[in-house]
């Protein structure tokens, strides 16, 4: 939660510059105060009876997201509730044809631009391509100045609690800085993608939340 006032209306100037940015990419962003306007917006969003898939994602389990959908009527496709390997490899391939993906960001640029780092792809694959529509979720504190400010914050800010909380053995883990690790079974950042543009209309859909998310 973020408690001083002034962060909060830098926040907001900041995320009104990038849904500027998001509109003349082709996607459209949107505004909530917090995490519980950030739910009724994806709800709102996403019709019942809709099969919703996601990405791993400490921002959405920070809002309940699944857990209301579970309440309704959705089928969700949820990869990291799985422990089987023949079931995680299906439920991911699920998502490709889902109505909805659900997922968050590593960072956003002031522009519009939207960078994600990933271990397996699994996340990056239906982001770009799959799903009929995508929602991100994503945290004020994301927002960097341009992609080179980006990937810094995600390899900085995003991946040592992440990998802590996965277990990696990674130097980021360890130190709390990247060492650009080649670590079989390890290495997280294995995959790199930016969102420049959406040439799919109506596909891509940013929520941009007041509120201290995710990594």
């Amino acid at each position: 939660m973020i408690k001083d006032d002034n962060i909060k209306k830098g926040n907001k100037v900041k995320i009104d510059t990038v849904i500027k940015g998001l509109e003349k990419r082709g996607m459209k962003g949107y505004y909530a105060e917090d995490g519980e306007e950030a739910l009724k917006m994806i709800l709102e969003m996403m019709p019942e009876g809709s099969s919703v898939g996601r990405g791993g994602s400490a921002t959405l389990n920070q809002i309940g997201v699944f857990e209301e959908l579970h309440k309704r009527n959705y089928t969700c496709y949820e990869p990291h509730s799985e422990t089987d390997p023949g079931r995680i490899l299906a439920v991911r391939r699920a998502i490709f044809s889902a109505d909805f993906m659900l997922t968050s960001a590593n960072a956003i640029t002031l522009d519009g631009e939207i960078v994600n780092i990933d271990g397996t792809g699994n996340r990056l694959a239906p982001i770009i391509y799959g799903p009929d529509k995508v929602i991100f979720i994503i945290s004020a504190k994301k927002i960097a100045a341009n992609v080179h400010a980006a990937i810094d914050r995600v390899k900085c800010d995003a991946c040592p609690p992440n990998c802590i909380r996965l277990n990696k053995n990674t130097p980021c883990a360890i130190t709390g800085k990247c060492g650009n690790c080649l670590s079989p079974g390890n290495t997280v950042c294995c995959n790199t993608n930016i969102t420049r543009y959406n040439s799919i209309p109506d596909r891509i859909h940013v929520i941009l939340v007041n509120e201290d998310l995710g990594f």
